[in-house]
């Protein structure tokens, strides 16, 4: 499949996307506080400055694109063109997040990775049910989770 616009108007697009408060990210910081819990953001001293950390749980949480972590799921197709660079990129980007979840495992954090594909998209669970794992996760002892979009099955895909 090409692409449906110029290599130019793809680069301004692309430029374009957040790493910080974007939609999916804003979604469950706005569930957890009302929950209760608080939370700082993007704490530069921490590898990888998480998403939101949670001092009183010695928790933080990554809300993750699925494109550009490079999670197994539908929502995480490669471009057709370019595709050299958008491997690189991408398996850097996930060298990157191993490396991170490893050092603040190493300081005494636990680390809740949270899908782009579990709250966007036809494979979402509901938001209540993805604040509740997520609250759930941070009053527990488990140090490593993830929380994804339903299970996806080849024979399903459109």
């Amino acid at each position: 499949m090409t692409d449906t616009v110029s290599a130019k108007k793809r680069s301004e697009v692309m430029s374009r996307v957040g790493s910080k408060d974007t939609k999916p990210e804003l979604l469950i910081r706005k569930g957890l506080h009302a929950r209760g819990f608080r939370y700082r953001l993007h704490v530069k001293d921490l590898p990888g400055k998480p998403d939101m950390v949670f001092p009183r749980y010695d928790s933080v949480i990554q809300v993750n694109g699925c494109f550009w972590h490079g999670h197994d799921c539908p929502r995480c197709r490669m471009p057709s063109s370019n595709t050299e660079y958008w491997n690189k990129k991408v398996a850097r980007n996930m060298e990157r997040d191993a490396s991170n979840r490893r050092s603040l495992r190493d300081q005494g954090w636990r680390v809740l990775t949270i899908w782009e594909c579990a709250l966007t998209g036809k494979w979402k669970l509901e938001l209540s049910q993805v604040i509740d794992l997520a609250a759930a996760w941070l009053l527990s002892t488990n140090s490593i989770f993830e929380i994804k979009g339903k299970v996806f099955h080849p024979e399903n895909r459109d």
